[in-house]
Order: C-alpha cells, then structure tokens, then sequence
C-alpha cells in the first residue's frame, strides 16, 4: 500500500510563497528501484505509471524487469522480463505509456548480448508490451546490421521512445553501428547521435538465427543530418538529440497552416570560433516518410549513413548567445504547439527556464529563480504551468505570471528529487523519483504529488 506523507512547503527568497498544498505519496516500496522515464509514464486513463527497475539511472545494461504501478493502491504487476540477462545485457529501461492505448515501449539490448558484445548505444532496440499481455514484446523498430541492409531497418540501437500524440508514431534517438565498426578502421569516422521517427509499416528482415536482427512492426527512418566536421558559423549539425514532440497535434506555421507532425531537438553546433554550442532545431515531417530526400538509399550503406527521409523539412530555430545549458533534459512542448522550452543561463549564470515558438523568433525567459534548475521540464496538460525540480524541491512555475511555487518541502541531497517531474493526463498529479534511505541502502522510489492547483 501507498504511505501518505503531507508536506509542508518552504518559502524561498524570490519565489512566490502563496502556494497551494501538495499531498506527497509514496507509491513504492522495498530494497529495489523503480525508475520512471521523463514523459508518458502515466497509462492514458492515469490508473498505471511504468517503470523499470534500475536504482541508478545508468545501469540500463544490466536491468531486467519492467513494471507497472497501481497509482490508487501502488500494487505492482511485472510485465516483461529478459532472458538470460547478466550485467553486460541485454537490459532495458526508458519505458513510456502510449497516450492512446495500454501498451508501452522501452529500450531493450540486443538479446544476443554478452561479455564479448555487451549493451551499447548502438546494440539496443524499442520493444513494446501490451499490459493486458504480459511477457509477449513487439519489437517495434526493425534491426538489419547484415548488408544488403533493409529498407525501413536500423542498424544501430534506438534510445528513449517517446509517442507522438495519437500514438500511432514514436520519435528516437539513434546511434548507428556500421558507422561505429567502420570507425574502428577510420579515424575520420564517428559514430554520431542523431534522431529519427518509426510510423505504421511492417518491415521483414530475415531471421539467421544469431538474434542480432529482428523484424519490426513500424518503419524507421532518420529526420536529421550529421556530419562529423560541421563547417564554423553554419547550421550544419554534429550531433541531434534529446528531443520532442510538438504539439499534439502538430502547430500553426506562421502563414496560418497547421503542420500536422514536427519534432523538436537539440543540435551541436560550431559557433564561428569553432566552439560547440547547442541550440533547438525542427523536423517537420511528411504525412509518410518511404523514401530518402536524394536518390541514395534510405537505409544508407556500407560507407554511409542511413539517409535523410524524404519531405523532411530541418531548421534551426534558435540563434541564441549562450546556447542550451544546464543538466541534461529533453525539449518540451505545450500540448497546443505554440511554445518549444529548454534550460539555458541567465545574466547571472543561474540555470532557468526559456521558450521559443516553433516558428523561431524572440526567446522568452519563463523563470527567474535565485537558484538553478536541476533537471528536466514538462508542461501542465492545460498549458498553464510548467513542472520542474530546483534546490531540492519539486516547483511549478506559471506560464504567464512567470512566478514559481513550491510544493514540496526542501529534501536533502541523499533523498532529493531526481530525474524529471511527470504531469498525468489530467492534470491533477505529478509523477517524480527520489531515493529513500532503507536500511543500509538507497532505493530509488516513485512519488505522486496530488491535488495540484
């Protein structure tokens, strides 16, 4: 059963001190992790919130179990497990809630994995699980590392899935591995991140019976272009990650049409002293993505990269002075495609929140704390706010007023809240991590905030 604990918040120089109550609750219990994703880990009707069972967010390798929680009772079902998991994989982990049905996604390591071909970025894949059918994975993306590769195939690893707002496609992250392998051999190669979207589309690979390539149930395919030696000052990209849904469904472009699907992501840059900088781009895509943008094969080659998919229209959106800064985090979207934010510094070097308008244009500057930012940002179902941890506490911030609360009290450091803060599909609770004291151990636990106003 869950326990309830109610906080009391602390008031903070600079923050407004009229907030409303927030009843705490620990949803999970015992000497084990439970490690929720950054978006969609509440169940579209928010009765379940998913997790895997990591205790340290970078042990996905050698994590095995995926679960659910009840958010009324916190009874915990587990809904699929690896075989023959050991600590170099197969491992998964990241899982997200479709938004439309009871099915999740999650990295899942190439099942083949040992010692010798452990879990790596390029050796993971997107496996989903029907929660009304436990133990049965759908493996999602198709994987194809055997040339002639195949059409709507990877041949890399796939990482943190996110749906887009009907459910019917999922955005990633990618890293490729003949690019990696061919790396080895050149110096002048590298194996650079960038991301891609899966829509409906069966795709077939051949089963040669090593568990290296699998078929999938969606046609992958990468939005983004990377180059290992980005020319100064331009808008070429070295590495695109972290990204985001816009909207859901979709945003009005500045000529008043509405662009039904875009992405928004982080992109490495080189400023014209050749520094790295990062700033926010955006994908818009095609109604169906089949065919790469040039008469290059879309799976891409021995030598090459996969290509670009074709009617995918990339910008760069923000020309900023100090680029993207602060812990790592995803971009995020209000659900009605106006506003893209991310974490950059202020005049003061503090960590805070801004915004842009997919359209690009003036950045605006959503908080103004005496205090940094921890970690990463949602915004509220109804738009209105926008969630987020800073100085150990989990705060909301008003969209127009800019003001911040606090609705939790100040944790230490040992048990302060970590990782993102989660809004349910109606807006009336927050999902988040932190780890409590067991024993003689730390344990990783999920924690609901309720009655938000």
């Amino acid at each position: 059963m869950s326990s309830f604990i109610q906080q009391t918040p602390v008031p903070e120089i600079g923050v407004k001190s009229n907030m409303s109550m927030a009843t705490e609750v620990q949803l999970t219990n015992g000497e084990t992790g439970f490690c929720i994703n950054h978006i969609q880990c509440f169940s579209h009707d928010d009765k379940w919130i998913v997790f895997d069972k990591r205790n340290d967010d970078s042990k996905i390798a050698s994590t095995g179990s995926i679960g659910i929680v009840d958010v009324g009772d916190g009874t915990v079902k587990e809904i699929y497990r690896t075989q023959n998991q050991t600590e170099f994989g197969p491992g998964v982990g990241a899982a997200a809630f479709s938004p439309a049905t009871n099915r999740v996604i999650f990295i899942h390591g190439v099942r083949n994995a040992n010692e010798k071909k452990p879990y790596a970025f390029t050796r993971r894949t997107g496996v989903a699980i029907d929660i009304d059918h436990p133990y049965k994975p759908v493996f999602m993306d198709a994987r194809d590392v055997t040339p002639p590769f195949t059409e709507g195939a990877l041949r890399g690893g796939t990482h943190v899935h996110s749906w887009s707002g009907d459910g019917e496609w999922i955005s990633f992250t990618y890293n490729d591995y003949i690019m990696e392998q061919l790396g080895r051999e050149r110096s002048e190669i590298k194996d650079l991140r960038t991301i891609g979207v899966m829509r409906p589309g069966k795709v077939v690979v051949a089963d040669d019976g090593s568990l290296e390539n699998h078929s999938g149930e969606l046609f992958s395919a990468i939005v983004a272009k990377v180059t290992e030696n980005p020319k100064r000052g331009s808008d070429e990209i070295e590495k695109a990650f972290d990204e985001c849904w816009i909207g859901a469904k979709g945003y009005l472009k500045s000529d008043g049409t509405r662009q039904q699907r875009a992405i928004a992501f982080q992109g490495n840059v080189r400023d014209v002293n050749g520094n790295l900088k990062t700033e926010v781009f955006v994908a818009d895509l095609p109604d169906r993505i089949s065919k790469s943008q040039t008469d290059l094969p879309l799976e891409g080659s021995t030598s090459t990269r996969p290509n670009v998919a074709g009617g995918v229209i990339c910008r760069r959106i923000t020309y900023s002075v100090n680029g993207i800064q602060g812990p790592r985090h995803w971009l995020a979207a209000k659900s009605d495609g106006s506003m893209i934010a991310f974490l950059s510094i202020d005049e003061k070097r503090i960590i805070q929140i801004f915004s842009v308008s997919p359209n690009g244009g003036q950045i605006s500057q959503i908080t103004d704390n005496p205090f940094s930012v921890q970690g990463p940002l949602n915004f509220s179902p109804d738009n209105k706010n926008i969630a987020f941890t800073a100085d150990n506490s989990i705060f909301i911030a008003g969209l127009e007023s800019g003001k911040s609360k606090r609705i939790t009290e100040r944790f230490t450091n040992e048990e302060r809240p970590v990782g993102a803060v989660v809004w349910s599909h109606d807006g009336s609770m927050l999902a988040y991590n932190r780890y409590k004291k067991i024993g003689s151990g730390s344990f990783l636990h999920i924690f609901l905030l309720k009655n938000i106003k």
